[in-house]
């Protein structure tokens, strides 16, 4: 890269890329870097639950009677009580942003199983038919 930088002035930049095998537009890259990209937060949706609605609703889905229910449960009792507070997934995200989320159903844990080597007990002699071997395991 710099070698084509320093040849370009003599030979020219086409001429010297080529002779180099390196591209050019790998140079022209090289010569001006994209500006990073601006970190600006992200806004607020105005639409968003406050934080006391938040800890509402997370009050309701605590609560003695919704417990052992997932949201969209709670979701279609609350509706048929003329009750609604937020949609299934602000739910959810309420809920994950609490810790309150996890897979209920067991996991199958995969023993690690060793991996089998094959291991000579003794060397090859030549008038032997086949040599001996074992397969261990570690």
């Amino acid at each position: 890269m710099q070698a084509a930088e320093r040849l370009a002035p003599e030979s020219g930049l086409k001429a010297a890329c080529s002779a180099l095998g390196v591209p050019r537009a790998t140079v022209y890259r090289r010569r001006s870097p994209p500006p990073p990209p601006a970190a600006t937060p992200r806004p607020s949706p105005s639409r968003a639950l406050t934080e006391p609605e938040r800890q509402h609703v997370l009050e309701v889905l605590r609560s003695e009677r919704f417990v052992d229910q997932a949201p969209h449960q709670v979701y279609a009792t609350l509706l048929d009580e003329n009750r609604y507070y937020c949609s299934i997934r602000t739910m959810y995200r309420i809920l994950e942003a609490n810790g309150e989320v996890k897979e209920r159903r067991d996991q199958l844990r995969h023993p690690t199983y060793a991996k089998p080597e094959l291991r000579a007990e003794a060397p090859r002699c030549p008038g032997e038919a086949s040599g001996r071997a074992r397969v261990s395991r570690r």
